[in-house]
């Protein structure tokens, strides 16, 4: 998977050459765009996941829709609400964060296998296009399992396998078509190891999707089933886009012009960390069974420690990293808003699920600060790839100010939805069946609508700014 060759520096015509110079003491950790091939697989795999985004946008006011009553008629399917909200769930992470993720492995990979790459691509199009129509077509119940929310039915099912198909597909050619990554450990190899490290952790993932499926008995609730066929395996994605979030964080940080403070080899450690706690997933399903209340336990420990003992120290460097940073320029001023907005309510995210007690909204309130941590990092990487393509820097007022919107919008729903669970607002409800008892459980989930409002034109103002960017393309 990982090859490594060495470094023309320690050849035994250079001895006594050094693999960085002093000048070269912190080294950039970039990644470049091919000028070959892979530049318009790189773009299809952007185009896919922006897609999606602007599409979940989409089924979230379709969201709001539903729920009005002069308008609920008007739908294909009496509970229509849960519908959009699987759609939206779906295309919001699962798609967006695994075509981002297939844009920056296309980017960074090698050219043997493009023509797999392309059908890749297909199907991971295909499959999300399929999901997006079973909403209006198939009316099937909607099953808000945790990591993955399915509509019960055939045709949603198909594209979901489609679509995963094809990223497994991506991953499986990656791999095989991977670069060398020297000894000498520069800044871009650190950053093409922790995006081969995703690779794996995601191939991983699909592997326990498919053991799950295997040692699930008949006959379980359907609410069940797929909590269980997705619980192992979603636990292992969430080691996918930290990889993908850390290696963003590093290298917008990089590309501000302030010193990253640890070394390339300090940060490929610590994205190993994260491939072996992935690794040992397999042990957690040779020892529990997968209904058992151990293999749930295994999977959540498993996540706290790769995930916990990675994400300290990047997190530590970056702060200081973005401390250190006097003077920003107007094409870094939004690389950098994303850089803050996604480490605070990463961390936000993280302090919270130490506060979980029981079933309750504290619970959304957790993962949704990690989410948009993700998304946020994965916004200022469009930002920095954006121009590698030829198009111009966003270095607007917009751009610098969209990602403090959408981040505080999401912080406000945040800060919500813990308010409300400190009252033991349930989960996974709405409307009436939510019982909100109190005027403080009620300004609680106003508290979290209004930020979801304003969360919002911060999603919409992303589309603008990159919108701008596309119809300002520089000519070389």
């Amino acid at each position: 998977m990982i090859s490594l060759t060495r470094p023309r520096s320690l050849a035994p015509g250079n001895a006594g050459a050094r693999p960085f110079s002093t000048q070269n003491a912190c080294p950039k950790f970039e990644l470049a765009l091919p000028a070959d091939a892979r530049r318009a697989l790189t773009a299809a795999w952007l185009g896919l996941a922006l897609g999606a985004l602007l599409a979940s946008g989409l089924f979230s006011i379709l969201l709001v829709l539903s729920r009005t009553p002069q308008l609920q008629s008007l739908f294909p399917v009496a509970d229509f609400f849960h519908v959009a909200l699987v759609v939206h769930v779906d295309l919001s992470v699962l798609v967006w964060f695994l075509a981002f993720g297939g844009a920056l492995w296309s980017m960074s990979g090698g050219l043997r296998g493009l023509r797999v790459a392309w059908v890749a691509f297909s199907l991971a199009t295909a499959g999300t296009g399929v999901m997006m129509l079973s909403a209006f077509i198939e009316h099937a119940p909607p099953v808000m399992a945790n990591y993955v929310p399915v509509l019960d039915g055939p045709m949603f099912i198909t594209g979901l396998m489609l679509f995963g198909g094809g990223v497994v597909l991506l991953c499986v050619r990656s791999m095989a078509a991977v670069r060398p990554i020297s000894l000498s450990l520069d800044g871009e190899g650190a950053l093409r190891f922790g995006l081969n490290a995703a690779m794996v952790s995601t191939c991983v993932a699909a592997l326990a999707f498919v053991v799950s499926w295997w040692q699930l008995p008949p006959g379980l609730d359907t609410r069940v089933y797929y909590e269980l066929m997705f619980w192992g395996g979603g636990h292992v994605l969430q080691f996918t886009y930290t990889l993908l979030m850390l290696v963003g964080w590093v290298w917008l940080a990089s590309a501000l012009g302030s010193p990253f403070p640890l070394s390339p080899r300090v940060v490929t450690v610590l994205f190993a960390i994260a491939l072996i706690a992935a690794f040992l997933t397999p042990v957690t399903y040779a020892a529990y069974a997968v209904t058992s209340v151990e293999h749930h336990r295994a999977q959540t420990l498993l996540m706290r420690f790769g995930g916990g003992i990675v994400i300290a120290p990047i997190a530590f460097a970056l702060a200081v990293a973005l401390w250190r940073q006097q003077v920003v320029s107007a094409s870094g001023a939004p690389l950098r808003a994303c850089l803050i907005a996604s480490l605070g309510l990463f961390a936000v995210g993280g302090i919270i699920g130490f506060m979980i007690s029981g079933s309750n909204v504290k619970i959304p309130a957790h993962y949704h600060g990690c989410i948009v941590g993700v998304t946020l990092a994965m916004m200022g990487m469009t930002y920095r790839v954006l121009p590698l393509f030829g198009f111009a820097a966003p270095a607007s007022r917009l751009a610098a100010w969209q990602p403090a919107i959408y981040g505080v919008g999401q912080l406000m729903h945040i800060v919500g939805l813990v308010w409300s669970g400190g009252y033991g607002v349930q989960r996974k409800v709405a409307g009436s069946d939510q019982v909100l008892r109190s005027t403080s459980e009620v300004a609680g989930m106003g508290l979290m609508g209004l930020g979801g409002l304003v969360a919002i034109v911060g999603g919409v103002l992303f589309v603008v700014v990159v919108a701008q960017s596309l119809r300002s393309a520089r000519h070389r």
